[in-house]
């Protein structure tokens, strides 16, 4: 069994930082794509950033220029620094990866989300 657990998110001001991280835990071989997606109330979830497992990143043009994200994999993480954040990026983010376990399948994983609220 996979378990993706995020932390991270809060309360912040228009123009603050957050960083959001994820862990992987689990009988885990390997991780490919990795990702964040978020979901604001009466909207539809959506692509934050994606990063491969050769560090191909990919940015919603909303985020691009204020969002890196990065990962870890000697520690099956995967973190999201968010940068002059505006009141629109107010949603619940959600970790993502495509693991391959140690009967070597590959499934998709979700966490089970974190609250981030920007403030005007």
């Amino acid at each position: 069994q996979v378990q993706l657990v995020e932390s991270g998110g809060g309360l912040v001001q228009a123009g603050g930082s957050l960083r959001l991280s994820c862990a992987a835990s689990g009988r885990i071989l390997g991780i490919h794509n990795m990702g964040w997606y978020r979901q604001a109330p009466g909207m539809q979830r959506e692509l934050v950033a994606t990063i491969t497992s050769g560090l191909r990143t990919n940015y919603a043009d909303s985020v691009k220029g204020r969002f890196t994200i990065s990962r870890d994999d000697a520690k099956n993480m995967v973190y999201l620094q968010m940068n002059s954040l505006k009141p629109e990026d107010t949603a619940v983010y959600y970790c993502n990866a495509a693991v391959v376990d140690s009967d070597y399948v590959t499934n998709d994983y979700w966490g089970q989300g974190t609250q981030v609220t920007v403030s005007s």
